[in-house]
């Protein structure tokens, strides 16, 4: 009687057991199997696209000339307190937020289009949108 198994030499052979390996405990060999994420990076690319942000606005002529009548009062008051609100790009998809904080100026430079901070930080012109001063009467 011909067998068509090729495997017929082996197949009532005992399993082998390693010497210097030990046998893997079934808990782990149960997690090979378990679900993978086959969309590496697809939750990130979900959570990023979520993400709001604010669009830059575009300050009109008479704005521009108010916000530049209040740069040049705050260059007149060197060193001066303000509250500045300028626009931060969003450095990964289009858009960005808006900041609001009181700092205090050091150095207007219109050549190079904008303010340095005490802190050593700066903020360009074109980002910023509005300049206030704490005084009470909002006079500049």
């Amino acid at each position: 009687m011909r067998d068509d198994n090729p495997y017929a030499d082996i197949i009532d052979l005992p399993r082998p057991v390693s010497r210097t390996h030990p046998r893997m405990p079934l808990l782990n060999r149960a997690a090979q199997f378990a679900p993978f994420a086959a969309l590496t990076g697809y939750g990130d690319v979900i959570e990023e696209t979520a993400r709001l942000t604010d669009r830059r606005i575009e300050l009109s002529e008479s704005e521009q000339a108010e916000l530049n009548d209040r740069l040049s009062a705050l260059a007149r008051r060197l060193p001066a307190e303000a509250t500045l609100t300028w626009f931060v790009p969003d450095g990964r998809k289009d858009g960005g937020r808006y900041e609001s904080k009181t700092l205090t100026v050091r150095r207007v430079l219109p050549g190079e289009g904008r303010l340095v901070l005490a802190d050593g930080g700066s903020i360009g012109f074109d980002c910023l949108l509005d300049v206030e001063f704490p005084e009470k009467n909002g006079n500049y």
